[in-house]
């Protein structure tokens, strides 16, 4: 048996799993197997990197149909990455809700599998129309997780939630519609370099660009993600920080490759484009934080402002594309390990004060010393301070910036210190709000947050430490996963076969 056949089995395992959890009335069963799925894909994903490390891409078509026949699942080291990483969130939200007694929540377990099978299926999948169909599996639990628990205001969240995500959904749909009509296919492999020319399938996949880039919350589709996010809990906010926004990452950045040509050099007015419209969302999401009242409102525009750090390196990728990939690649690692540690120490704090208002707290740098210094930890790397990944991703993405030596790099490294600085007046504000001050008095001095609350913030906290102590071997596994992305040929091959049907000429 050849690895590629085991492809579909990171969609099914979590798909069955989410029935058993249903028909299991043991909160105890659930609660382990809610970890143990995320546990076995993560494990499954370091071995799928190491295997498409050793030999290269692979590919798999359901029922074994000839290339753009059938549906085809295809992994590289991309793929494999961005697996691990997304399972690794996952793991650490399920054991945030499980400790903190979300997973009472009949449903919880059951919707999150749902959630993880829609990511997995995701970033394996070769074809437009089954990404759709996977983002759909990820929306269809998202709905439910969002209603289920959080504030008052969660419902109200929940609709503009699935109105946008639907509207959303729809331009996707009828994006791949266009592809069909103009192309003949939807296979991504199919489609390679059909966008680099202007004509029409560039149109057709321009409009997939928009609806992804409108779930991946960029300027100046954003408004929705710190409206809905922040209604829900903390674990359900850890759980979409890390896998909604970043599964978007990674088809836009397959598709930037694959069917619109990195070896196709782009023109300055598309690059000029791409940089506008980062730049707005890099300011608008830093700053913005500014004023909302709650930490995990502060956090979700944090989100915002993260976002295009990453996509603002598809600009550059007339320089150097391999450099300037694996820093948005960099980026995205340690954006969904920081941003998970933070939301997490947050909801520690909701968990056990019953707010995360600003002005209703005060003085935890000594009620709670080690909830204090993994906030800042996480301070440090969402700003790019040593000893944390963000150091490392903020210096690459300067670096790969700079390398253009045009008018590009001046605009975007000074929006680069510009939305640094509004991330460390973000920052700053928190802390001075809820870990500086007077003790609180209205609370019992005995009344502290519960270590089993603190562990998973603590552990994706260390996670960002060790991947800025072993920033070279982290450095290799991102670059190497880059290779395999602009390695086309490989993927092509692995997709489609030596004998494609169906294919555009």
């Amino acid at each position: 048996m050849t690895a590629d056949v085991l492809l579909p089995v990171f969609v099914a395992i979590p798909l069955i799993a989410s029935a058993f959890t249903v028909l299991m009335p043991w909160r105890r069963v659930n609660d382990a197997v809610g970890l143990l799925i995320p546990a076995l894909n993560l494990i499954a994903g370091l071995w799928l990197f190491g295997q498409t490390s050793t030999h290269g891409t692979i590919g798999h078509v359901i029922g074994l149909y000839v290339g753009n026949a059938g549906i085809a699942f295809a992994a590289d080291q991309l793929s494999a990455i961005m697996m691990v990483t997304t399972m690794l969130i996952a793991l650490v939200a399920n054991w945030f809700a499980i400790a903190s007694g979300e997973t009472r929540s009949s449903f919880y377990i059951p919707l999150s599998l749902v959630l993880i099978t829609g990511v997995s299926g995701a970033l394996l999948t070769a074809d437009l129309f089954n990404f759709f169909v996977m983002i759909e599996v990820m929306l269809l639990p998202s709905y439910g997780l969002i209603a289920m628990t959080g504030t008052r205001y969660r419902l109200a969240s929940a609709r503009l939630f699935v109105l946008f995500n639907l509207a959303a959904s729809t331009l996707l749909v009828l994006g791949v519609g266009y592809v069909y009509g103009v192309t003949g296919a939807v296979n991504i492999a199919a489609l390679r370099g059909v966008a680099s020319d202007g004509g029409p399938a560039t149109v057709a996949m321009g409009i997939i660009m928009i609806a992804i880039c409108a779930k991946a919350a960029i300027f100046p589709l954003h408004t929705w993600l710190p409206r809905t996010y922040t209604s829900t809990s903390a674990a359900v906010m850890a759980l979409f920080s890390g896998l909604h926004t970043k599964v978007a990452v990674y088809m836009i950045f397959r598709l930037w490759v694959v069917v619109f040509g990195i070896d196709v050099t782009h023109g300055s007015a598309e690059n000029w484009i791409i940089i506008a419209v980062m730049v707005a969302s890099m300011l608008v999401g830093s700053f913005a934080g500014l004023g909302e009242s709650t930490i995990r409102q502060v956090l979700a525009y944090q989100m915002v402002a993260g976002m295009p750090f990453i996509l603002v390196m598809l600009a550059f990728t007339d320089i150097e594309p391999r450099y300037a990939l694996a820093a948005g690649l960099l980026y995205t690692i340690h954006h969904m390990v920081t941003m998970g540690s933070l939301i997490l120490n947050s909801g520690a704090i909701e968990e056990t004060y019953g707010t995360a208002t600003l002005s209703k707290l005060s003085g935890l740098a000594r009620r709670d010393p080690l909830t204090s210094a993994v906030f800042a930890a996480g301070a440090f790397s969402l700003i790019g301070f040593p000893p944390f990944s963000g150091l490392w991703g903020k210096l690459t993405i300067v670096f790969a910036a700079a390398a253009a030596r045009d008018a590009r790099s001046w605009v975007v490294l000074t929006a680069i210190v510009l939305g640094s600085i509004g991330a460390l007046l973000s920052m700053f504000r928190i802390w001075k709000e809820v870990f500086w001050g007077a003790p609180m008095k209205k609370f019992d001095s005995r009344l502290t947050i519960r270590l089993t609350h603190m562990l998973p913030s603590l552990s994706l906290a260390l996670v960002s430490m060790a991947m800025f102590i072993g920033a070279g071997p982290v450095w290799e596994a991102v670059t190497g996963s880059v290779d395999a992305l602009l390695d086309v040929d490989a993927y092509t091959s692995a997709v489609l076969g030596d004998s494609p049907v169906g294919v555009p000429r």
